[in-house]
């Protein structure tokens, strides 16, 4: 993908299966937060789990893992940080 191709701003779906569509970045938000907690109200919040990647900041897996055991709920956190 060429630098001219780059999005530069969130795309949604109004419906499954619909096309996409330019939103703002607090409806984007918004929709990623109303997806996470409906699959933690259906399902629990074992239902949740967060992938961090081992060759990123140590603060950012630190954020990653708190988002997932503070908001979500769940110890469900990995960063294959083993090797």
């Amino acid at each position: 993908m060429s630098k001219n191709q780059r999005l530069t701003t969130p795309l949604v779906r109004d419906h499954k299966g619909g096309e996409l569509r330019p939103a703002t970045w607090e409806e984007a938000l918004d929709r990623a937060a109303a997806g996470f907690r409906s699959v933690v109200a259906a399902k629990g919040p074992g239902a949740f789990g967060m992938f961090s990647c081992s060759k990123t900041t140590n603060e950012m897996n630190f954020v990653a893992q708190k988002f997932t055991r503070v908001a979500i709920g769940t110890n469900n956190v990995d960063s294959c940080n083993r090797t």
